[in-house]
């Protein structure tokens, strides 16, 4: 593949000053024009989802070369801010949106929003919607799965090995784990996804994961690839992430 490098920004979940941090360091080294691509889960547990939401959509909105992705995340605040609301079939059975696990209370609260004891889903639902502005329910509503660009493939969570791209579905880009983390063999492009958090990036050989945990608070990981090279972009520049 040629052109210009393609950046990769792993699961930001609600730390709006991590990506500024993150955007900073891409203008550094490839100037304000760079293309880049966000894995998903832009929301839930960190402080700042609407910040984030609001940063990412109005670049979008600018003309920047970005492409945002739909995490299962996301999906989950789509799902539950719907003038009918569901709950994500893929989700564990006993978990829903403002479970603390999933992060959905700390998304609402920064819209200025509380969920107290005794209040009834209706309710939150009227308020949220009230408060919520309808760009950001359009925008989430709006992301893609996946993004092909030559070798590369990026995603959020992965794909089901063996299957054609037109084949996979939603569920499996936003939510699959073991079907793909296990697969060892080449797939058709080097897969760049997020979705199950590392200690650190790590490169599979037929994959690279870029979600370093940033919602429990650990670093938000930025990649930059050229072909299927791949480096981290940290403080001091590039530094090489090989298999």
């Amino acid at each position: 593949m040629t052109g210009k490098p393609i950046y990769a920004v792993g699961d930001i979940h609600g730390q709006r000053a991590m990506l500024e941090d993150a955007l900073a360091r891409i203008e550094r080294d490839s100037g304000a024009d760079a293309r880049v691509v966000f894995l998903g889960d832009l929301v839930d547990r960190g402080p700042d989802s609407r910040g984030v939401i609001e940063l990412l959509s109005q670049g979008v909105a600018a003309g920047r070369d970005w492409t945002v992705l739909r995490g299962n995340h996301d999906r989950l605040y789509s799902y539950f801010l719907r003038q009918v609301p569901c709950t994500d079939p893929q989700i564990l059975v006993g978990y829903q949106w403002l479970h603390e696990r999933i992060g959905g209370v700390e998304t609402l609260r920064s819209y200025g929003i509380e969920v107290p004891a005794g209040m009834r889903h209706y309710q939150l639902l009227k308020e949220a919607l009230a408060v919520i502005p309808q760009a950001h329910l359009n925008f989430m509503d709006s992301l893609p799965t996946h993004l092909e660009a030559g070798e590369l493939l990026f995603v959020h969570a992965g794909i089901r090995p063996g299957l054609p791209l037109e084949q996979q579905s939603e569920d499996d880009m936003l939510w699959i784990r073991d079907e793909f983390l296990d697969y060892k063999e080449p797939h058709p492009w080097l897969v760049v996804h997020g979705h199950t958090p590392e200690r650190r990036p790590v490169h599979m050989g037929n994959r690279v994961n870029l979600d370093s945990g940033a919602g429990f608070g650990r670093p938000l990981t930025t990649a930059v690839f050229e072909g299927r090279r791949c480096w981290i972009l940290g403080d001091r520049g590039r530094e090489p992430l090989t298999p």
